[in-house]
């Protein structure tokens, strides 16, 4: 059960993000950008990996 709460706990973020830049806006200052679609994979990226390498350190997927 721990490792269901882990993985669900590193993609909640991730899908809410994807979940923001899903809806349709007419002003997002990120979309113009010529790096803003990198930007926000990178970021999703990082926060994903962050919090595997957060819950590989508690021990939590021993």
């Amino acid at each position: 059960m721990k490792t269901l709460t882990v993985i669900t706990t590193i993609f909640m973020p991730l899908t809410f993000i994807a979940g923001i830049y899903g809806m349709n806006f007419e002003y997002m200052p990120e979309l113009k950008w010529d790096w803003g679609y990198f930007t926000v994979l990178g970021v999703m990226f990082s926060i994903g990996f962050g919090m595997y390498v957060w819950f590989r350190r508690k021990g939590w997927f021993d």
